[in-house]
């Protein structure tokens, strides 16, 4: 059975519950039993390690200042570093089946194309730079990529730059990063920053665009 795509948001949710429903709905993406996916989610405040050696000691802040913040650290699965994950940044998790392309590269350079093409609706002009995955506007992180497949189902994703607080970002080496700072759509744009809802409507949009037809939006 084909399956159309589709989106949902799951709104608020604490990082290990989220990764716990991802698992859940890959199995069920595996088993054809759901269509390619793109689910949205804002995170209470968590620092996620990932996958690539030495992301761990990219942790700047101590368990005081952890817990002054609100801030947990989790390790997970996902490809890449350390990162922030908090309310005012979108997180897209797509579970896509990419059998039949197989290549995992040119999965992570069309999220790219995704969140290039959403930003520049809102008149930023972003883009990638040597050797480092996620979007940048100039030296200037926007958006942090850090994916996962089982049995070629996608998993993980995107993290987007809205409005989140910035000063969280301090309490890391954010994705290793030596030679660059971190950036939001607020930090960038001001007063002319788009509604979270607005910047989810327009990714889903492009991303649809990108990944196949967009079939419906809810919260299932």
């Amino acid at each position: 059975m084909k399956h159309s795509g589709k989106t949902i948001d799951w709104g608020r949710t604490r990082y290990r519950e989220a990764l716990e429903r991802q698992k859940v709905r890959v199995t069920q993406r595996k088993a054809d039993m759901v269509p390619d996916t793109l689910i949205f989610t804002e995170h209470h405040p968590v620092y996620t390690v990932g996958v690539r050696p030495g992301a761990q000691s990219h942790l700047v802040w101590n368990p005081e200042q952890l817990n002054a913040a609100g801030i947990e650290v989790v390790e997970t699965n996902r490809g890449g570093d350390i990162t922030y994950h908090g309310p005012g940044q979108i997180v897209g998790y797509p579970i896509l089946s990419w059998q039949e392309q197989r290549d995992l590269h040119l999965y992570l350079r069309k999220l790219e194309d995704v969140l290039i093409q959403s930003v520049a609706q809102f008149g930023l002009k972003a883009d990638r730079r040597e050797g480092k995955t996620g979007i940048w506007i100039e030296n200037r992180k926007l958006a942090a990529i850090g994916v996962a497949v089982k049995s070629w189902i996608t998993y993980h994703g995107f993290a987007l730059n809205v409005c989140p607080d910035l000063s969280h970002f301090t309490g890391i080496v954010p994705c290793g990063i030596t030679d660059g700072t971190v950036t939001s759509l607020k930090q960038e744009l001001g007063e002319q920053c788009p509604e979270l809802e607005t910047v989810k409507s327009t990714l889903s949009l492009e991303f649809w665009k990108v990944f196949g037809e967009h079939a419906a939006y809810g919260n299932a």
